[in-house]
Protein backbone atom coordinates (compact mmCIF):
# COMPACT_ATOMS: atom_id res chain seq x y z
CA UNK A 1 0.00 0.00 0.00
CA UNK A 2 1.37 3.23 -1.14
CA UNK A 3 1.81 5.86 2.02
CA UNK A 4 1.47 10.07 1.69
CA UNK A 5 2.19 11.67 4.08
CA UNK A 6 0.54 15.61 4.40
CA UNK A 7 2.84 17.97 6.64
CA UNK A 8 0.07 20.93 7.83
CA UNK A 9 -3.09 20.03 8.19
CA UNK A 10 -4.75 23.71 7.23
CA UNK A 11 -7.07 24.52 4.76
CA UNK A 12 -4.80 23.71 1.52
CA UNK A 13 -3.62 19.76 3.17
CA UNK A 14 -6.94 19.07 4.49
CA UNK A 15 -8.38 19.29 0.88
CA UNK A 16 -5.66 17.56 -0.46
CA UNK A 17 -6.66 15.00 1.60
CA UNK A 18 -10.13 14.67 1.28
CA UNK A 19 -9.53 14.47 -2.22
CA UNK A 20 -6.80 11.82 -2.33
CA UNK A 21 -9.51 9.75 -0.04
CA UNK A 22 -11.54 9.81 -3.56
CA UNK A 23 -9.24 9.53 -6.34
CA UNK A 24 -7.09 7.11 -4.78
CA UNK A 25 -9.03 5.25 -1.53
CA UNK A 26 -6.52 3.08 -1.50
CA UNK A 27 -3.65 5.05 -0.34
CA UNK A 28 -2.55 5.61 2.95
CA UNK A 29 -2.75 8.90 4.24
CA UNK A 30 -0.93 10.58 7.45
CA UNK A 31 -1.56 14.56 8.27
CA UNK A 32 1.26 15.58 10.82
CA UNK A 33 -0.55 18.90 12.56
CA UNK A 34 2.09 20.46 15.14
CA UNK A 35 -0.92 22.41 16.87
CA UNK A 36 -4.04 20.80 19.40
CA UNK A 37 -6.34 21.04 16.28
CA UNK A 38 -6.74 20.94 11.89
CA UNK A 39 -8.18 23.77 10.72
CA UNK A 40 -7.19 25.73 13.49
CA UNK A 41 -6.93 29.53 10.96
CA UNK A 42 -10.07 28.06 8.85
CA UNK A 43 -12.14 28.39 11.73
CA UNK A 44 -11.73 31.98 12.54
CA UNK A 45 -11.22 33.76 8.39
CA UNK A 46 -13.21 36.07 7.75
CA UNK A 47 -14.23 37.03 11.03
CA UNK A 48 -15.59 33.43 11.55
CA UNK A 49 -17.36 33.30 8.75
CA UNK A 50 -15.30 31.99 6.33
CA UNK A 51 -14.97 33.93 3.00
CA UNK A 52 -14.06 30.65 1.27
CA UNK A 53 -13.60 32.09 -2.22
CA UNK A 54 -14.42 35.17 -4.63
CA UNK A 55 -16.41 35.47 -8.35
CA UNK A 56 -13.04 36.87 -9.53
CA UNK A 57 -15.37 39.51 -11.07
CA UNK A 58 -13.73 42.87 -11.22
CA UNK A 59 -10.36 41.25 -11.53
CA UNK A 60 -8.53 41.87 -15.01
CA UNK A 61 -5.73 39.95 -14.30
CA UNK A 62 -4.35 37.07 -11.41
CA UNK A 63 -1.63 39.74 -10.35
CA UNK A 64 -4.06 41.98 -9.22
CA UNK A 65 -5.34 39.63 -6.86
CA UNK A 66 -2.10 37.23 -6.79
CA UNK A 67 0.85 39.67 -5.67
CA UNK A 68 3.36 36.76 -5.72
CA UNK A 69 2.08 33.52 -7.80
CA UNK A 70 0.61 34.57 -10.00
CA UNK A 71 1.86 31.75 -12.92
CA UNK A 72 1.29 29.08 -10.05
CA UNK A 73 -2.81 30.16 -9.94
CA UNK A 74 -2.94 30.41 -13.65
CA UNK A 75 -2.65 26.69 -13.81
CA UNK A 76 -4.06 25.63 -10.57
CA UNK A 77 -7.09 27.19 -11.18
CA UNK A 78 -7.68 25.36 -15.05
CA UNK A 79 -7.27 22.24 -12.52
CA UNK A 80 -10.03 23.67 -9.61
CA UNK A 81 -11.91 26.91 -10.21
CA UNK A 82 -13.71 29.35 -8.08
CA UNK A 83 -16.71 27.78 -9.95
CA UNK A 84 -15.49 24.53 -8.89
CA UNK A 85 -14.84 25.47 -5.47
CA UNK A 86 -18.44 26.59 -5.18
CA UNK A 87 -19.89 23.49 -6.74
CA UNK A 88 -17.38 21.18 -4.17
CA UNK A 89 -18.87 22.81 -1.14
CA UNK A 90 -22.68 23.15 -2.43
CA UNK A 91 -22.45 19.56 -3.64
CA UNK A 92 -21.37 18.36 -0.06
CA UNK A 93 -24.12 20.26 2.04
CA UNK A 94 -22.98 23.51 2.40
CA UNK A 95 -24.94 26.43 0.50
CA UNK A 96 -23.05 29.46 -0.20
CA UNK A 97 -24.08 33.24 -0.80
CA UNK A 98 -22.44 35.53 -3.13
CA UNK A 99 -22.34 39.18 -1.19
CA UNK A 100 -21.93 42.18 -3.38
CA UNK A 101 -18.43 42.34 -2.83
CA UNK A 102 -18.00 39.16 -4.75
CA UNK A 103 -16.92 37.49 -1.70
CA UNK A 104 -18.38 33.57 -1.17
CA UNK A 105 -19.60 32.89 2.23
CA UNK A 106 -21.32 29.40 3.84
CA UNK A 107 -24.95 31.12 3.96
CA UNK A 108 -24.58 30.19 7.62
CA UNK A 109 -22.38 32.58 7.94
CA UNK A 110 -20.57 29.86 10.25
CA UNK A 111 -16.67 28.39 9.16
CA UNK A 112 -17.18 25.85 11.49
CA UNK A 113 -19.58 24.17 8.71
CA UNK A 114 -16.61 24.12 6.16
CA UNK A 115 -14.30 22.90 8.78
CA UNK A 116 -16.84 19.98 9.57
CA UNK A 117 -17.02 19.38 5.69
CA UNK A 118 -13.57 18.66 5.39
CA UNK A 119 -12.98 16.63 8.74
CA UNK A 120 -15.85 14.23 7.28
CA UNK A 121 -14.28 14.29 4.09
CA UNK A 122 -10.78 12.92 5.77
CA UNK A 123 -12.55 10.31 7.55
CA UNK A 124 -10.25 7.13 6.83
CA UNK A 125 -6.66 9.40 7.25
CA UNK A 126 -4.86 9.33 10.22
CA UNK A 127 -4.54 12.18 11.98
CA UNK A 128 -1.83 13.32 14.26
CA UNK A 129 -2.20 15.89 16.41
CA UNK A 130 0.32 18.11 18.29
CA UNK A 131 3.20 16.24 16.20
CA UNK A 132 5.57 18.78 14.48
CA UNK A 133 7.83 17.08 11.95
CA UNK A 134 11.11 17.82 12.73
CA UNK A 135 12.98 15.58 9.93
CA UNK A 136 12.12 15.06 6.60
CA UNK A 137 14.74 12.87 4.31
CA UNK A 138 14.80 11.55 0.58
CA UNK A 139 15.70 8.60 1.18
CA UNK A 140 17.01 8.41 -2.46
CA UNK A 141 18.01 11.85 -3.38
CA UNK A 142 18.00 13.97 -6.65
CA UNK A 143 20.16 11.38 -8.71
CA UNK A 144 19.35 8.63 -6.53
CA UNK A 145 22.04 8.51 -4.11
CA UNK A 146 20.35 9.89 -1.25
CA UNK A 147 20.02 12.75 0.92
CA UNK A 148 20.18 13.14 4.65
CA UNK A 149 18.29 15.53 7.51
CA UNK A 150 19.60 15.27 10.87
CA UNK A 151 18.54 11.86 12.67
CA UNK A 152 15.64 12.60 15.26
CA UNK A 153 16.54 11.26 18.55
CA UNK A 154 14.99 8.73 20.33
CA UNK A 155 12.35 9.13 17.52
CA UNK A 156 10.48 5.72 16.00
CA UNK A 157 12.57 4.18 13.18
CA UNK A 158 10.39 2.24 10.67
CA UNK A 159 12.22 0.09 8.32
CA UNK A 160 10.24 -0.82 4.99
CA UNK A 161 10.66 -4.61 3.36
CA UNK A 162 12.94 -4.74 0.65
CA UNK A 163 9.93 -5.10 -1.55
CA UNK A 164 8.82 -1.83 -1.09
CA UNK A 165 11.40 0.55 -0.71
CA UNK A 166 9.63 4.21 0.30
CA UNK A 167 11.50 6.91 -1.38
CA UNK A 168 11.21 9.45 1.71
CA UNK A 169 10.94 9.12 5.44
CA UNK A 170 9.05 11.76 7.72
CA UNK A 171 10.19 11.50 11.11
CA UNK A 172 11.98 8.78 10.66
CA UNK A 173 8.62 6.94 9.18
CA UNK A 174 8.35 5.80 5.82
CA UNK A 175 6.58 7.33 2.98
CA UNK A 176 6.23 7.06 -0.91
CA UNK A 177 4.86 11.35 -1.05
CA UNK A 178 5.01 14.07 0.80
CA UNK A 179 2.69 16.88 0.46
CA UNK A 180 3.99 19.91 2.25
CA UNK A 181 1.26 22.46 3.02
CA UNK A 182 2.28 24.36 6.62
CA UNK A 183 0.91 27.22 5.75
CA UNK A 184 2.95 30.57 5.39
CA UNK A 185 6.54 30.16 6.84
CA UNK A 186 6.91 32.73 9.15
CA UNK A 187 9.20 30.50 11.85
CA UNK A 188 10.90 29.00 8.58
CA UNK A 189 10.76 25.28 7.44
CA UNK A 190 14.05 23.66 9.10
CA UNK A 191 12.73 20.31 8.68
CA UNK A 192 13.80 20.99 5.12
CA UNK A 193 17.39 22.30 5.08
CA UNK A 194 18.69 19.13 4.18
CA UNK A 195 16.68 19.04 0.60
CA UNK A 196 18.56 22.08 -1.11
CA UNK A 197 15.59 23.75 -2.10
CA UNK A 198 15.82 27.74 -2.69
CA UNK A 199 13.56 29.44 -0.04
CA UNK A 200 12.48 32.91 0.01
CA UNK A 201 12.80 35.05 3.42
CA UNK A 202 9.11 35.69 4.34
CA UNK A 203 7.50 39.10 4.99
CA UNK A 204 4.14 39.47 6.83
CA UNK A 205 1.43 40.42 4.36
CA UNK A 206 -2.35 41.74 4.87
CA UNK A 207 -1.53 44.33 7.36
CA UNK A 208 -2.87 47.65 8.49
CA UNK A 209 -0.90 51.33 8.85
CA UNK A 210 -0.24 53.29 11.76
CA UNK A 211 -0.06 56.59 11.00
CA UNK A 212 0.78 58.94 13.22
CA UNK A 213 -1.29 62.49 12.40
CA UNK A 214 -3.84 62.88 15.40
CA UNK A 215 -5.98 65.13 13.00
CA UNK A 216 -6.54 61.78 10.38
CA UNK A 217 -7.24 59.26 14.01
CA UNK A 218 -9.59 61.60 14.96
CA UNK A 219 -11.83 60.57 12.44
CA UNK A 220 -11.63 57.09 13.43
CA UNK A 221 -14.72 55.01 12.70
CA UNK A 222 -15.04 56.42 8.91
CA UNK A 223 -15.29 54.98 6.11
CA UNK A 224 -15.08 56.12 2.05
CA UNK A 225 -14.08 54.81 -1.42
CA UNK A 226 -10.38 56.18 -2.49
CA UNK A 227 -7.28 54.94 -4.22
CA UNK A 228 -4.04 54.74 -1.63
CA UNK A 229 -0.36 54.74 -2.97
CA UNK A 230 2.98 54.90 -1.60
CA UNK A 231 5.08 57.87 -2.09
CA UNK A 232 7.85 57.70 -5.02
CA UNK A 233 6.56 54.13 -6.22
CA UNK A 234 3.91 52.59 -7.97
CA UNK A 235 2.59 51.02 -5.32
CA UNK A 236 -1.17 51.44 -5.74
CA UNK A 237 -4.75 50.33 -4.47
CA UNK A 238 -8.27 51.08 -4.38
CA UNK A 239 -11.46 50.40 -2.43
CA UNK A 240 -13.34 51.17 0.72
CA UNK A 241 -10.54 52.69 3.14
CA UNK A 242 -11.34 52.91 6.67
CA UNK A 243 -10.03 55.19 9.50
CA UNK A 244 -8.69 53.41 12.71
CA UNK A 245 -7.45 55.22 15.90
CA UNK A 246 -3.70 53.91 15.27
CA UNK A 247 -4.21 54.89 11.29
CA UNK A 248 -5.41 53.53 7.95
CA UNK A 249 -7.35 49.68 7.41
CA UNK A 250 -10.16 49.04 5.24
CA UNK A 251 -9.74 46.62 1.71
CA UNK A 252 -7.86 49.43 -0.05
CA UNK A 253 -4.82 49.34 2.52
CA UNK A 254 -4.79 45.50 2.91
CA UNK A 255 -4.29 45.98 -0.84
CA UNK A 256 -1.91 47.60 -0.74
CA UNK A 257 0.33 45.67 1.92
CA UNK A 258 0.28 42.77 -0.10
CA UNK A 259 1.42 44.46 -3.58
CA UNK A 260 3.76 46.47 -1.60
CA UNK A 261 4.50 43.71 1.05
CA UNK A 262 8.58 43.49 0.55
CA UNK A 263 9.10 47.11 -0.33
CA UNK A 264 7.93 47.83 2.99
CA UNK A 265 9.65 45.56 4.89
CA UNK A 266 13.00 46.91 3.30
CA UNK A 267 11.73 50.31 4.03
CA UNK A 268 10.93 49.24 8.28
CA UNK A 269 6.81 50.28 7.53
CA UNK A 270 8.42 53.81 7.44
CA UNK A 271 7.47 56.39 4.33
CA UNK A 272 4.50 58.38 3.08
CA UNK A 273 1.14 57.28 2.42
CA UNK A 274 -0.52 59.42 0.00
CA UNK A 275 -4.87 59.30 -0.30
CA UNK A 276 -6.51 60.34 -3.55
CA UNK A 277 -10.05 60.53 -1.99
CA UNK A 278 -12.05 60.96 -4.78
CA UNK A 279 -10.34 57.95 -6.70
CA UNK A 280 -10.24 60.41 -9.59
CA UNK A 281 -7.31 61.77 -11.80
CA UNK A 282 -6.32 66.20 -10.89
CA UNK A 283 -8.37 67.32 -14.18
CA UNK A 284 -11.29 65.43 -13.50
CA UNK A 285 -11.49 66.67 -9.68
CA UNK A 286 -10.66 69.99 -10.60
CA UNK A 287 -13.51 70.84 -13.12
CA UNK A 288 -15.64 69.14 -10.72
CA UNK A 289 -14.76 71.69 -8.33
CA UNK A 290 -15.34 74.98 -10.66
CA UNK A 291 -18.88 73.21 -11.62
CA UNK A 292 -19.37 73.18 -7.28
CA UNK A 293 -18.22 76.78 -7.36
CA UNK A 294 -20.66 77.74 -10.22
CA UNK A 295 -23.45 76.17 -8.71
CA UNK A 296 -23.02 77.52 -6.00
CA UNK A 297 -20.96 80.89 -5.48
CA UNK A 298 -23.13 82.24 -2.31
CA UNK A 299 -22.82 79.24 -0.07
CA UNK A 300 -20.58 78.56 2.19
CA UNK A 301 -17.67 75.84 1.32
CA UNK A 302 -18.40 73.78 4.53
CA UNK A 303 -22.17 73.61 3.16
CA UNK A 304 -21.42 72.18 0.22
CA UNK A 305 -18.88 68.92 -0.25
CA UNK A 306 -18.11 65.71 -2.38
CA UNK A 307 -17.03 63.81 0.24
CA UNK A 308 -18.61 62.94 3.90
CA UNK A 309 -19.27 66.19 6.20
CA UNK A 310 -16.73 65.45 8.83
CA UNK A 311 -14.34 64.37 6.21
CA UNK A 312 -14.85 67.58 4.17
CA UNK A 313 -13.53 69.73 6.92
CA UNK A 314 -11.07 67.42 7.66
CA UNK A 315 -9.33 68.33 4.41
CA UNK A 316 -10.50 72.07 3.77
CA UNK A 317 -8.63 72.59 7.08
CA UNK A 318 -5.35 70.43 5.38
CA UNK A 319 -5.85 72.65 2.68
CA UNK A 320 -5.47 75.93 4.53
CA UNK A 321 -9.36 77.07 3.87
CA UNK A 322 -11.78 78.76 6.23
CA UNK A 323 -15.26 77.13 6.83
CA UNK A 324 -16.80 79.82 6.52
CA UNK A 325 -15.56 81.01 3.00
CA UNK A 326 -18.08 81.44 0.40
CA UNK A 327 -16.98 79.32 -2.82
CA UNK A 328 -17.19 82.43 -4.99
CA UNK A 329 -14.07 83.55 -2.60
CA UNK A 330 -12.21 80.57 -3.55
CA UNK A 331 -9.86 82.04 -6.75
CA UNK A 332 -7.50 79.79 -8.50
CA UNK A 333 -5.07 79.55 -5.70
CA UNK A 334 -7.60 78.00 -3.43
CA UNK A 335 -8.91 75.81 -5.93
CA UNK A 336 -5.60 74.50 -6.88
CA UNK A 337 -4.77 73.90 -2.98
CA UNK A 338 -8.06 71.94 -2.80
CA UNK A 339 -7.82 70.10 -5.86
CA UNK A 340 -4.06 68.70 -4.53
CA UNK A 341 -5.34 68.06 -1.26
CA UNK A 342 -8.57 66.02 -2.57
CA UNK A 343 -6.36 63.86 -5.14
CA UNK A 344 -2.79 63.79 -3.50
CA UNK A 345 -3.44 63.76 0.67
CA UNK A 346 0.17 62.89 2.33
CA UNK A 347 0.67 61.68 5.46
CA UNK A 348 3.45 60.16 7.29
CA UNK A 349 3.48 56.02 7.50
CA UNK A 350 5.01 55.13 11.15
CA UNK A 351 4.89 51.30 10.93
CA UNK A 352 2.28 48.70 10.61
CA UNK A 353 -0.31 46.87 12.91
CA UNK A 354 -1.35 43.16 12.81
CA UNK A 355 -4.64 42.21 10.74
CA UNK A 356 -6.29 39.10 11.77
CA UNK A 357 -3.06 37.73 13.62
CA UNK A 358 -0.94 38.42 9.99
CA UNK A 359 -1.54 35.04 9.29
CA UNK A 360 -0.95 35.80 5.46
CA UNK A 361 2.55 36.23 4.30
CA UNK A 362 5.08 36.67 1.33
CA UNK A 363 7.77 34.12 0.48
CA UNK A 364 8.12 30.69 1.37
CA UNK A 365 9.54 27.63 -0.91
CA UNK A 366 10.53 29.45 -3.98
CA UNK A 367 8.50 28.74 -7.26
CA UNK A 368 11.72 27.72 -8.75
CA UNK A 369 11.68 24.34 -7.11
CA UNK A 370 8.51 22.89 -8.74
CA UNK A 371 7.29 22.52 -11.54
CA UNK A 372 4.30 25.25 -12.23
CA UNK A 373 1.67 22.77 -13.34
CA UNK A 374 1.96 19.57 -10.79
CA UNK A 375 3.23 21.47 -7.82
CA UNK A 376 6.31 18.78 -7.67
CA UNK A 377 9.39 19.41 -7.05
CA UNK A 378 12.26 19.41 -9.39
CA UNK A 379 14.39 17.58 -7.69
CA UNK A 380 12.95 15.59 -5.34
CA UNK A 381 10.40 13.57 -7.37
CA UNK A 382 7.32 12.67 -5.43
CA UNK A 383 7.76 15.46 -3.29
CA UNK A 384 4.56 17.92 -3.92
CA UNK A 385 4.18 21.69 -1.90
CA UNK A 386 0.24 23.24 -1.59
CA UNK A 387 -1.02 26.59 -0.25
CA UNK A 388 0.92 29.54 1.66
CA UNK A 389 4.18 27.44 1.86
CA UNK A 390 5.00 28.49 -1.64
CA UNK A 391 5.74 31.97 -2.35
CA UNK A 392 2.03 32.44 -3.44
CA UNK A 393 -0.04 34.97 -1.56
CA UNK A 394 -2.99 37.08 -2.21
CA UNK A 395 -5.11 40.22 -1.59
CA UNK A 396 -8.10 40.02 1.11
CA UNK A 397 -11.24 38.78 -0.18
CA UNK A 398 -11.08 34.51 -0.36
CA UNK A 399 -8.01 34.26 -3.07
CA UNK A 400 -6.03 33.29 -0.36
CA UNK A 401 -8.56 30.20 0.53
CA UNK A 402 -8.96 29.38 -3.15
CA UNK A 403 -5.09 29.24 -3.73
CA UNK A 404 -5.35 26.69 -0.92
CA UNK A 405 -8.19 24.97 -2.63
CA UNK A 406 -6.69 24.97 -6.16
CA UNK A 407 -3.38 23.59 -5.36
CA UNK A 408 -4.07 21.35 -2.82
CA UNK A 409 -6.67 19.85 -5.72
CA UNK A 410 -3.35 19.86 -8.29
CA UNK A 411 -1.27 17.89 -5.74
CA UNK A 412 -3.98 15.19 -5.05
CA UNK A 413 -4.76 15.11 -8.81
CA UNK A 414 -1.19 14.61 -9.42
CA UNK A 415 -0.03 12.03 -6.48
CA UNK A 416 -3.20 10.14 -8.05
CA UNK A 417 -1.85 10.17 -11.97
CA UNK A 418 0.99 8.61 -10.94
CA UNK A 419 -0.25 5.48 -9.28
Amino acid sequence: MKRVAIIGAGAAGCFCAVQLRRMAPEVAITLFEAGPKPMAKLSITGGGRCNLTNSFRGIRSLGEAYPRGERVLQRALKAFSEEDTVRWFEAEGIPLVLQPDHCWFPRSQNALDIVRCLDRGMRGAELRLRTPVLSVRDTLGPSGLGMTNPVIPNAPSVIPSEASVSHYTVNNEPFDYVVVTTGGAGKGLPFLEGLGLEMIPTVPSLFTFTVPDPSLRSLMGLVTEASVSLAGTSFKANGPLLITDWGLSGPATLKLSAHAARYLAECQYKGTVVINWLNANENAVREQLREMAAENPQKLLSSVHPVQQRLWEHLLQRAGLRKDMRWAELGSKGLNRLTATLTADSYPLSGKSKFREEFVTAGGVALSNVNLSTLESKRHPGLFFAGEVLDIDAITGGFNLQAAWSTGYVCAQNIAKSL
